[in-house]
């Protein structure tokens, strides 16, 4: 999985993580950044997930996405 895509276009790409994950605030999406590790742990802390559960959340969704 090549992330740096996501990274180097968050402007464009957060919009689909809101919708995605709807309860990730603008300010949520800032602080992340495109980073993926920041992006789990507010899954984590939004929705209640494990570690794990973040993390396959984001592989199916990234796996979805055209931008890959």
């Amino acid at each position: 999985m090549d992330w740096n895509r996501v990274e180097g276009n968050w402007k464009q790409i957060k919009g689909k993580v809101k919708e995605q994950w709807g309860k990730l605030t603008d300010d949520d999406l800032d602080q992340i950044n495109g980073k993926r590790e920041q992006l789990e742990g507010k899954i984590q802390e939004r929705y209640g997930y494990a570690k794990d559960q973040a993390r396959k959340d984001i592989d199916d969704w990234y796996g979805n996405q055209r931008f890959h």
